[in-house]
């Protein structure tokens, strides 16, 4: 069998351009995820189902990406990168447009885990691929600047299904996010520097997840991850019933989140290429006192615009150090491992609503950040146990 040759080392041009064909094909997957919920009132009157039921296409996406991701990854294994990249694309593509045709909720609902299917092995092809291109030394800021995609997407995609489809059609934004994966994908195919077929296979990724450093490290994105969930799935009724703020400050309050969001992930990035356990520690450690100060200070305004800010740059700070420990951690097969901690995130966020709609039926809402802090406590013991066990792998 013949496979491609491994080519030299890339240009700053080429590196360039591959990182933003990586970086939008990750920002359209998240904004196809988080855009339905601006165009929900206008998705069920079309298709013609309850706010309720329409609101099944988000979780519908999230298991797509959940389940369908790991059994992608595995299916793929073999496959060339730049050539698998790309088809994931493609799926992502065609997943999107069966959305913006369906006649039906029930096309919609196949549509959605078509593309979500996705999302999680091209996400993870992106992380190989950038930290392969830029070298060990920067692993951490290859992995954020890919990550930003992600992050882009938090903020930008609930406001811009809302601007988009609101007054139009609910399809609207979808066709703009085919758009501009269509884009992505172009530079991709013209800058991603064909390589050799990967020589490990199902078992060898397999074995890697199965590490122990690697599933400690994957437990810890998930429990440590929902800490935040808790508090911010229902951060906006905390603010309005507790905190007394303006109904009207707060969009533009969760704006500067996203924002900080942003700083925090690529700042998180550079950091952990300097020393990725300290990294980890501080970010933890300064999420846990966060989560705590929050319930302590919820009834004063002020502090509490602070503690938000703070709260979305440490959000996603956490993001790139742990992708960097389990890619550390996985050797050299770690597509599988990085898959599964896509879905450990999309899974962190399900924990944590969860037990925050469990705070707010309890009516103790103004207490949920006790309950993130443990979230996050857990996930730093976690981190911790897999720092310590043994050396990276080979």
């Amino acid at each position: 069998m013949t496979v491609e040759q491994t080519p030299p080392a890339p240009s700053r041009a080429r590196l360039v351009l591959v990182m933003v064909g990586f970086v939008m094909l990750v920002f359209c997957t998240g904004t196809a995820e988080y855009l339905v919920s601006g165009v929900l009132t206008q998705i069920a009157a079309d298709v013609s189902v309850s706010i309720s039921a329409a609101g099944q296409i988000v979780t519908a996406y999230a298991l797509g990406v959940a389940v369908g991701g790991p059994l992608v990854t595995a299916a793929t294994a073999r496959l060339p990168r730049k050539g698998l990249a790309l088809g994931l694309g493609a799926v992502f593509i065609a997943g999107t447009t069966l959305t913006v045709l369906a006649p039906t909720y029930a096309w919609v609902i196949v549509g959605r885990v078509l593309s979500a299917c996705a999302q999680a092995t091209l996400f993870a092809i992106g992380l190989t691929t950038a930290t392969a291109m830029m070298g060990p030394g920067r692993r951490g800021r290859a992995i954020a600047i890919v990550g930003s995609g992600l992050t882009i997407a938090t903020v930008l995609g609930v406001p811009l299904g809302a601007l988009l489809g609101g007054g139009t059609s609910w399809r609207a934004p979808f066709v703009v996010v085919v758009a501009l994966a269509g884009l992505g994908e172009v530079l991709l195919a013209v800058a991603m520097p064909p390589a050799a077929a990967p020589a490990t296979g199902v078992a060898d990724e397999v074995g890697a997840l199965a590490r122990g450093p690697v599933l400690l490290a994957v437990s810890a994105t998930a429990i440590g991850f929902a800490g935040v969930g808790v508090v911010f799935t229902y951060l906006v009724p905390l603010l309005t019933r507790v905190t007394g703020m303006d109904a009207g400050a707060v969009p533009m309050l969760l704006l500067a989140y996203g924002v900080g969001g942003f700083v925090g992930n690529l700042l998180a990035g550079r950091l952990a290429d300097l020393s990725l356990s300290r990294t980890l520690a501080g970010v933890f450690l300064a999420l846990v006192l966060t989560l705590v100060a929050i319930p302590v200070l919820a009834g004063h305004p002020a502090p509490m615009v602070g503690l938000v800010l703070v709260l979305g740059l440490l959000s996603t700070a956490m993001v790139a150090p742990l992708q960097s420990l389990v890619l550390r951690r996985a050797g050299a097969a770690p597509t599988l491992s990085l898959a599964v901690t896509v879905g450990a995130f999309n899974l962190a966020n399900a924990i944590g609503s969860v037990l925050g709609g469990l705070g707010m039926s309890a009516g103790v809402l103004r207490w949920n950040g006790f309950a993130g802090a443990l979230l996050a406590l857990a996930g730093m013991a976690l981190t911790a146990l897999a720092l310590r066990a043994g050396p990276e792998a080979e």
